[in-house]
């Protein structure tokens, strides 16, 4: 089956609420083709599909500052608190909805959220690897992980005065005291 909806796609529309990874109503009314005003009838009819791990509405604080993030108008945009739905509210959409399209768009998503767990933990797995690394090198890589510190972290040098400075005998220039430090000056 070919891709319904770009991974891309899908990915800029998942958002860390609450520490966890979730879908907004609006967003997936979008997906799925239909009103959000639809899919919040659906998901109400049917509360017991959704319980709190599944779905959750967000909070007057949350909601301000997700409406400060899209700047919406007064006359568009989100009016009332949007629901979130997590990866398993997401799955248990594709049964209320009952479609076609919802059940594809539905699978195109999971995969997404799949996607995103392998690339955490390849990360995460990278970052244990390189500590390990570290900790297991000699004195010869330990210069160079020195180094590459203090590539990443440049150090605010001190700046050295501009122009030049003369040391020459006063004798010179018709001053008594000798040795003095003299600038020269343009006239």
């Amino acid at each position: 089956m070919s891709e319904i909806i770009s991974t891309e796609a899908i990915t800029s529309k998942i958002y860390f609420i609450r520490g966890i990874r979730v879908m907004l109503d609006r967003d997936l009314a979008e997906l799925y083709g239909v009103e959000t005003k639809v899919l919040k009838q659906a998901v109400r009819r049917n509360m017991d599909r959704f319980p709190s791990d599944f779905m959750f509405e967000l909070n007057k604080e949350e909601f301000a500052n997700l409406r400060s993030q899209f700047v919406t108008s007064s006359w568009g945009g989100a009016r009332y608190k949007p629901f979130a739905f997590t990866e398993q509210g997401v799955a248990m959409l594709s049964s209320v909805l009952n479609s076609d399209r919802a059940i594809r768009v539905n699978i195109e998503i999971m995969r997404t959220f799949t996607k995103i767990r392998h690339m955490i933990s390849a990360s995460e797995e990278l970052k244990r690897e390189v500590e390990e690394l570290r900790k297991q090198s000699d004195e010869r890589f330990q210069i160079v992980f020195e180094v590459l510190d203090q590539l990443l972290n440049p150090e605010d040098k001190s700046k050295k005065e501009i122009g030049f400075t003369v040391k020459e005998q006063v004798k010179q220039y018709g001053n008594k005291d000798k040795g003095q430090k003299h600038r020269l000056r343009s006239t």
